[in-house]
């Protein structure tokens, strides 16, 4: 390479350009940094990291199978494993919004590791000929997209989601069986305990952990050994097997070829699918988060049946106001996930016969999309569901004139004369307890054990009662 002041030249097999001297990608990545002015925001170091590890694998597959030599296999897989794991960071820089193979992304990392690994072995490292060998960036763009998303969902996602219901089965059972006003329509309803309302939470979280895990045993098929439509062209038959098995044993997830790699390369319904999971949690986690705000509202003109950790001031111009910032965070968080599956979806079904040219987007989206949930839910568990504090003379008042009580004397007095007693205690604004005393025929005693709060949250029919319908 002829060196000048503060650039040298290189060149492809569309001729020469200057890359900037200290840069250790060539031709081709240059020619994408200087097409795509776009965003401004690079791939994800999740994604490149994991491309990393495929190229790392694809060089160890190739050196056993003789195809490399081994001196060359060797530099390329320290090269790759070190990029994998951090190095180099700054020297990927290409726009997300880029070709929509990944070409670019594709090109840039074999130019990196063949730079970085010639250096080292003053060998001559050629990126397509020996980095890129046995590989088409149509196959190894889905590979690195689905390895990313399988690790990213290890390492990040699955921990934080199983963190979070732990934190919220722990604080429910601390809540041991205080009863509050159970809602249906925002309006009274029949009562429950804290426990059982933060139990359903945790059974969202534990319905939509096993969705996602379920969705993830079809994104560990990969697409690699296809090349450039699926055929396999100029790879080894036994490459694309070679390089899933020697993912696995470098990530301890297990992956496999996929057994249709035409359909690895021009669908990603898989990723779809995941991203559709990703939005269902988005959507409990949502609900979690509004039931928060809900019962933290007022303190005083709200429901106020809890109150969140006191995190930051909530007002630059009303002193003393306090914000429930966590659930607000989740939600817009939430919010963002659920627009990304709607783009992921779109980039699914954008492409024609044997390749899908939205690979960048499906990758970049996956990867906000998990970064977004693992954070909010680990400062959900931590800042908020940890935190939280029943204010219980509100949830008691509130239940004590919860006119729906009266629902558990319907076997007993019958649904129309149950309504009217409901009625009039709403009017009077007085205790169920008191107007049933005046209006339903039974004694207190009847009539305390039939609206007992906390008898009437474990169901059945005249529960407590003797007599029945």
């Amino acid at each position: 390479m002829a060196k000048r002041t503060g650039f040298r030249i290189e060149h492809d097999s569309m001729g020469e350009l200057k890359v900037s001297a200290s840069a250790l990608w060539g031709a081709q990545t240059q020619r994408a940094l200087d097409n795509f002015h776009i965003s401004g925001r690079p791939m994800p170091e999740a994604f490149v990291r994991a491309l990393a590890l495929v190229k790392a694998s694809a060089a160890v597959v190739n050196g056993h199978l003789k195809v490399l030599d081994g001196a060359r296999a060797e530099a390329i897989i320290e090269a790759a494993t070190a990029i994998a794991g951090g190095a180099h960071a700054d020297q990927f820089p290409i726009d997300r919004y880029q070709t929509g193979s990944g070409t670019s992304s594709n090109m840039n990392a074999n130019e990196v590791i063949a730079h970085v690994a010639a250096a080292a072995s003053a060998l001559s490292i050629h990126p397509n000929d020996h980095v890129n060998l046995g590989q088409s960036s149509n196959d190894v763009i889905p590979t690195a997209l689905r390895v990313m998303a399988v690790m990213e969902a290890k390492r990040d996602l699955l921990p934080a989601l199983a963190h979070l219901r732990k934190t919220i089965d722990k604080r429910g059972k601390s809540l041991g069986k205080t009863v509050k006003t159970g809602r249906t329509h925002l309006m009274d309803a029949m009562p429950l305990t804290f426990a059982q309302e933060f139990g359903a939470w945790s059974a969202q979280l534990a319905s939509a952990q096993a969705r996602i895990e379920d969705s993830l045993k079809r994104v560990r098929r990969l697409p690699i050994g296809g090349t450039a439509i699926g055929t396999g062209i100029n790879a080894h038959p036994k490459f694309g097997k070679g390089v899933a098995k020697a993912l696995s044993a470098a990530t301890g997830a297990k992956f496999e070829q996929a057994a249709n790699t035409f359909e690895g390369l021009a669908a990603h319904d898989d990723l779809v699918e995941l991203s559709g999971q990703l939005n269902a949690l988005a959507v409990a986690l949502m609900k979690i988060g509004n039931d928060l705000r809900w019962m933290n509202s007022g303190p005083l003109a709200g429901l106020g049946e809890i109150e969140l950790p006191a995190l930051q001031p909530g007002s630059s111009i009303m002193p003393g106001k306090v914000n429930p910032v966590i659930p607000e965070a989740l939600c817009m968080a939430c919010a963002q996930v659920m627009g990304l599956h709607h783009a992921i979806s779109i980039a699914g079904q954008t492409g024609n016969f044997q390749l899908n040219v939205t690979l960048p987007l499906i990758a970049c989206d996956i990867d906000e999309a998990m970064q977004l949930l693992a954070s909010t839910m680990t400062a959900l568990a931590d800042k908020a569901i940890a935190g939280v504090r029943i204010r219980e003379g509100n949830v008691a008042a509130a239940l004590d004139r919860n006119p729906i009580l009266v629902t558990a004397l319907n076997p007993v007095i019958g649904y129309e004369k149950a309504a009217k007693i409901a009625k009039r205690a709403y009017a009077e604004n007085r205790p169920v307890l008191d107007v049933a005393l005046e209006d339903s025929g039974l004694d207190e005693k009847t009539l305390r054990r039939l609206l007992n709060p906390a008898a009437l949250t474990h169901g059945g029919i005249g529960h407590g009662s003797a007599g029945g319908g």
